[in-house]
């Protein structure tokens, strides 16, 4: 009989090693940067840019629940995240929807889009249906790194929304949509 339970526990044992992904706690250090990278044959370099601001388009992403991001955590589609190719992982973005002016903040936790060159960000569910963007599948939007209050940067590390920003008012937003339009923008 002993041998028996003996045999049970090393069982046990060996059963919770196995297991799927070990996932990171949620956290902002360390920072990630990485290596450079190739997807489909376009490589990415990974860098810390504090001085990114970008237009282009935006699309979201939900189906990969569960998954483990590009730093190492639990993707949870209903959190206020998003994949970008390059920027520092964790990072945090300032996303606004050229159709609204509206304005979130976004942690940067997974890598992507990949595909579309237009394509800059990935959105969660979340951040996505956050901005009013959620329908659209892929929407105008301008991306810029952000510094925010540890008070939102707590937040959205928790999978809460980050303060409510004030959208942006009309004449810059029809400057931001006059960019886009003409392909170029803030860089």
């Amino acid at each position: 009989m002993r041998k028996f339970a003996g045999v049970a526990l090393l069982a046990l044992a060996l059963a919770a090693c196995g297991g799927g992904p070990k996932f990171r706690a949620v956290s902002d250090t360390p920072v990630r940067i990485g290596p450079p990278y190739t997807v489909r044959g376009t490589t990415y370099t990974p860098a810390a840019d504090p001085r990114y601001d970008a237009l282009g388009y935006a699309t979201w992403y939900g189906s990969e629940s569960g998954s483990q991001t590009a730093n190492g955590e639990r993707f949870r589609p209903k959190w206020i995240t998003g994949a970008h190719r390059t920027l520092a992982l964790p990072s945090y973005v300032e996303v606004t929807s050229l159709d609204t002016g509206r304005r979130i903040l976004v942690r940067i936790n997974d890598r992507g889009p990949f595909g579309e060159s237009a394509r800059i960000i990935d959105l969660s569910k979340g951040a996505a249906e956050l901005l009013g963007v959620r329908g659209k599948g892929k929407a105008a939007v301008r991306v810029r790194v952000v510094d925010p209050s540890e008070r939102d940067r707590a937040a959205l590390r928790e999978g809460k929304e980050a303060k409510d920003l004030e959208p942006v008012s009309a004449r810059p937003l029809a400057n931001l949509q006059a960019q886009f339009a003409r392909g170029v923008g803030p860089r």
